[in-house]
């Protein structure tokens, strides 16, 4: 009834909101795309998608399919990998942005080393920028990390040379979206900002590419800034803005608890959009067939990486 074809591509639909970027993911025409999607939902008797000219919106049994897909193609895996004896193994260096420490990426990365435990998986946490040069540099065999979407209107690049070198928006060759969101500025719920003076900055070094942006932002609308705080820790500067001492960029969809977006009157200029891409190094063999396969969990499971942590 659930064909893992169909599923694998309500997956890439429901991840990128986008029926296009879903069909680039999947290297399919968008009419397939489509037609797969229109043969689960008639499977299911039920509209899982609401599309209209703003977008595409997951119903609320296409919210409830989500977990059925990723628990059915889980079971596919492991029934192909037993049945046909193929057992990764060897040795897999995998970057994930800061951006990830406190969402279910733990949950993904359990789930995978226990699918597959002769793969001696090696994790690093940087800034995206630093995880984008070690990848080219072939330190690293695959990545998780934030590319820059396109700005708002007026604002410059990220002159941060180190993400990749792309434009915004460009992909790299082996570089998959896995969602698109927007940079909002948080803080803490009583935070005010006096607008005769500079806005005080919660920011990670460079090359940041949240830094960036807010710094070309700011620049744009001739806003005075200062620094208040810098750390390469999401803990760091979230414990910073928590404390009230400024605001940051960060992404909507993955707003730490007790911050909170703060709202058009502060007066600060949008920040446009922020690309999350998976992008895989040069390495073949044993490496890349892991790396492919950390891939597909990762993009499999990409709804979680928006959502918290489970409490235990």
């Amino acid at each position: 009834m659930y064909e893992p074809t169909l599923l694998r591509t309500f997956l890439a639909v429901a991840q990128t909101l986008s029926f296009t970027r879903a069909a680039r993911r999947l290297g399919l025409r968008q009419s397939t795309v489509s037609q797969h999607v229109r043969r689960l939902e008639e499977a299911t008797g039920r509209p899982l998608f609401v599309r209209d000219t703003h977008g595409v919106e997951l119903t609320e049994d296409g919210e409830a399919m989500l977990g059925f897909a990723r628990s059915i193609l889980e079971a596919h895996e492991r029934a192909t990998a037993f049945f046909t004896g193929t057992r990764l193994r060897g040795r897999l260096r995998f970057g994930a942005s800061e951006d990830f420490v406190m969402t279910r990426l733990p949950e993904i990365l359990e789930s995978f080393r226990r699918e597959h435990p002769e793969v001696d998986l090696e994790l690093t946490v940087e800034l995206s920028g630093t995880l984008q040069a070690r990848l080219d540099a072939g330190r690293l065999d695959l990545i998780l990390a934030k590319r820059r979407g396109g700005g708002p209107p007026g604002t410059p690049g990220a002159p941060d040379g180190a993400a990749g070198g792309a434009h915004p928006g460009e992909e790299h060759p082996g570089e998959e979206l896995v969602w698109q969101d927007t940079l909002v500025w948080i803080g803490a719920p009583r935070l005010r900002l006096d607008p005769e003076r500079p806005v005080p900055l919660i920011v990670f070094p460079p090359p940041g590419i949240t830094r960036a942006r807010a710094l070309a932002a700011l620049q744009t609308q001739g806003r005075a800034w200062r620094i208040a705080c810098t750390s390469t820790s999401l803990s760091a500067n979230v414990a910073a803005a928590r404390a009230g001492l400024g605001v940051m960029a960060h992404t909507r969809g993955l707003l730490p608890p007790e911050l909170v977006e703060l709202p058009a009157r502060a007066g600060l200029p949008e920040l446009g959009a922020v690309d999350f891409v998976l992008r895989k190094g040069r390495r073949r063999g044993a490496t890349q067939d892991a790396a492919d396969a950390l891939a597909a969990a990762i993009l499999a499971g990409g709804d979680r990486l928006h959502r918290p942590p489970r409490p235990r």
